[in-house]
């Protein structure tokens, strides 16, 4: 396999199963896959599915009979995993809302992942993002260390969006801005050199988490944290700026113009 990329690699067999795990990356991983490989004409396995309940790195080799089948992948879903790879990658959000209008039947999980990634959007009122909003909740309970608002296997932040780097940026966000929500973050930014830093990293881990008021009257919705403080990352193919603020109202399921 060394020095051949994985489209040319997987030309060569005629069956390929694909174990998807139930994060939203993974799914976000299987439409591009799809979408590419719904392009390539010169070479077409079949490929099938399989969804699994736990991430691929948590599972053991594998015994068919405690996994789920393997489902194929027809023509119409590799039809449907393009529309949606595309909506992804648009301009703005609108129309990965607007999948919820389509038949997404034919690709098992995507409903529920469509929802989830458009939680991640700013909310009307304050201004974070789910992931963003159950760090400070999290926070708000006392006696918290940033690693307890990493999500994990049995740890109290289950929302799985988002993996390692991009949590520890979004805590960075809160923390290290104009106008923080987040105080006692003693370390950062969360970074490869603060990582191979051992007493850097040391401080970090120990550091005591607490919420400023303004971050609790965020956190309550009595303030935007976007109106104080500045935002400049990309969600999917939006790029998300304070003179371009795509928001989602999770409550409407509407999404709110800049």
């Amino acid at each position: 396999m060394k020095d051949r990329g994985l489209i040319e690699l997987l030309a060569e067999y005629d069956t390929v199963e694909f174990w998807r795990g139930p994060e939203p990356n993974a799914q976000l991983i299987l439409l591009w896959l799809l979408d590419h490989w719904g392009r390539q004409h010169d070479a077409n396995p079949d490929f099938v599915v399989r969804s699994l309940s736990l991430g691929v790195r948590d599972v053991d080799p594998p015994r068919s009979e405690l996994y789920p089948p393997a489902v194929a992948i027809t023509p119409r879903q590799l039809k449907s995993a393009k529309r949606a790879w595309r909506a992804y990658r648009a301009p703005t959000p609108q129309s990965w809302r607007d999948l919820f209008k389509t038949n997404l039947s034919c690709l098992p999980q995507l409903a529920p992942h469509v929802r989830a990634l458009l939680n991640e959007l700013p909310r009307p009122a304050s201004g974070l993002g789910a992931t963003e909003a159950r760090i400070l909740q999290l926070i708000a309970r006392g006696g918290m260390q940033p690693f307890d608002v990493f999500p994990g296997h049995q740890k109290c932040n289950g929302l799985d969006v988002y993996g390692y780097w991009e949590v520890g940026a979004l805590l960075d966000g809160l923390a290290r801005c104009e106008r923080p929500a987040v105080s006692g973050l003693d370390q950062g930014p969360f970074s490869l050199e603060m990582h191979d830093d051992s007493s850097q990293f040391d401080r970090y881990e120990r550091s005591q988490l607490t919420l400023t008021e303004f971050g609790k009257a965020v956190l309550g919705g009595d303030q935007d944290f976007r109106r104080h403080n500045r935002i400049d990352r990309w969600w999917g193919g939006t790029h998300l700026t304070n003179e371009r603020l795509w928001r989602w109202d999770p409550e409407t399921r509407s999404l709110v113009a800049p």
